[in-house]
């Protein structure tokens, strides 16, 4: 039987929509206010969603202890109260839309996880705006 466990996080981040190809028109009518040469920040809202078979000894699926510890050390330290664009090296060449984000998170908490273990990203870049990603 699968069942599958989440752990809720945030982290406080500037970033800027562009692409250094363009200029400031088009990158504005793309991008809109969201390429602002100065940035801009989001209160983002992460959810981390972990599916498995129960553990037969333990009752787990995941220690949801250790999924909070993996969060805080692979993405909230590297991405709260940065510039995406300029602070975190994966953003160094890709635009950090929500999107691209959630692809990152994904990653970087996947090489983390047993192989037997799926799982989901669900980025909140504002309370009504959020990306969901499950994996290449």
């Amino acid at each position: 039987m699968k069942v599958t466990v989440s752990r809720k996080a945030h982290f406080n981040a500037a970033h800027r929509l562009y692409r250094k190809e363009w200029d400031d028109r088009q990158n504005e009518k793309v991008f809109g206010k969201c390429s602002n040469p100065n940035y801009h920040g989001h209160n983002y809202e992460l959810i981390v969603s972990v599916t498995g078979e129960i553990n037969e000894e333990t009752g787990f699926v995941m220690d949801l202890k250790d999924l909070k510890e993996l969060i805080y050390e692979k993405i909230e330290v590297p991405f709260d109260h940065k510039n995406l664009n300029l602070e975190v090296p994966e953003f160094k060449e890709l635009n950090p839309t929500a999107e691209n984000i959630s692809v990152i998170i994904w990653r970087k908490l996947r090489h983390e996880l047993a192989d037997h273990l799926d799982l989901e990203v669900t980025l909140y870049e504002t309370p009504r705006n959020y990306v969901t990603y499950k994996g290449d």
